[in-house]
């Protein structure tokens, strides 16, 4: 109930903001905005968040203003996503797992050791492939404007230090709702669990799951590596994020208006990529200083991982084998 008054709240505030609106009056009044962050306020794509608020704020001489509501006050990124689509919230930022729900290709972003290192991905997302998926949202009623690091994604659980691919077998590993992601942990013969982020700590503490998988950051901020602290360095993903701004709130400003968007999410994405390779660096101490154990995979074990995703790249591989292949080409 509490969830459908605020949503309701939410699309009449939107009506009011633009009632009556066109492009050329919408350059002239004053628009608050809303934008959704499901990170706590002092993670680096919340903190991007802000200082993407802070430019158009600067740019548009105060006329718009966008309130971040962060730590997922507005809903989970998949409940986000389907407000944004009929303009109850303007932005946010989201990983690509729940977004290619709505947009299939994006998949292909997110197969499992596609990209051989960090360097190697941002060349990729910074040219015409990664312009291309960011349009890629358009026909969900979205636009994609940015890219935001995520670094790579690790396994992570209660019960054992995992040294190969056999000590994943059985456990139940918590997945964002995502087809892929189940598909992958079931394919390293884990037992995936699709569960809402805010729901994972008290289920790592209380068995209902055995581990889950996400960054340095995530697996710090949230706590996590207290009730679950055997971390593998695998990074079977490295799953970038998209920063959008919904369709309908798009049409509805001036050209002018849309330029300083895409202008501050440029400049909000350079700002992020900075925040988030400090924070990369102070979470992966303070989590070793609290005692988690930290596994390398050997290169042979490693191999196992990446074999065992055949079956990935033949089933959301299919019909983009040219651009996969464009993709490992990147130099």
């Amino acid at each position: 109930m509490k969830k459908l008054l605020a949503l309701t709240c939410a699309v009449l505030t939107a009506a009011s903001i633009f009632a009556g609106g066109n492009s050329d009056k919408a350059s002239q009044e004053k628009m608050i905005l809303r934008y959704a962050e499901n990170q706590p306020q002092d993670y680096p794509t919340t903190q991007a968040a802000y200082e993407f608020a802070k430019i158009v704020e600067e740019k548009t001489n105060g006329r718009i203003k966008i309130e971040v509501f962060y730590g997922a006050q507005l809903g989970d990124e998949k409940s986000v996503i389907e407000q944004m689509q009929f303009g109850a919230i303007d932005f946010t930022r989201v990983s690509l797992s729940p977004l290619a729900e709505f947009s299939k290709s994006l998949n292909v972003l997110q197969l499992p050791y596609l990209y051989r290192s960090p360097d190697h991905m941002w060349k990729v997302l910074d040219g015409k492939i990664g312009a291309d998926f960011l349009k890629s949202v358009d026909a969900a009623g979205l636009i994609g404007l940015s890219w935001f690091d995520a670094g790579a994604r690790n396994f992570y659980n209660s019960k054992k230090e995992v040294k190969s691919i056999n000590d994943l077998k059985g456990m139940k590993i918590r997945v964002q709702e995502s087809q892929q992601m189940m598909d992958m942990v079931q394919a390293l013969g884990a037992n995936p669990t699709p569960m809402a982020y805010g729901e994972v700590y008290s289920s790592l503490q209380t068995g209902v799951i055995d581990g889950a998988e996400n960054n340095w950051p995530s697996y710090e901020s949230t706590s996590h590596y207290e009730v679950a602290k055997y971390y593998v360095l695998d990074e079977h993903t490295r799953v970038p994020e998209m920063q959008m701004v919904s369709k309908m709130t798009w049409n509805k400003l001036s050209a002018d208006d849309q330029k300083i968007i895409r202008e501050a999410a440029a400049e909000s994405a350079k700002i992020e990529r900075k925040l988030w390779a400090e924070k990369e660096k102070a979470s992966e101490a303070k989590v070793k200083a609290g005692g988690s154990v930290i596994t390398e995979l050997s290169p042979a074990e490693k191999q196992k991982f990446q074999d065992a995703m055949a079956p990935l790249y033949t089933k959301y591989g299919a019909g983009f084998e040219d651009i996969i292949k464009s993709i490992q080409n990147t130099k």
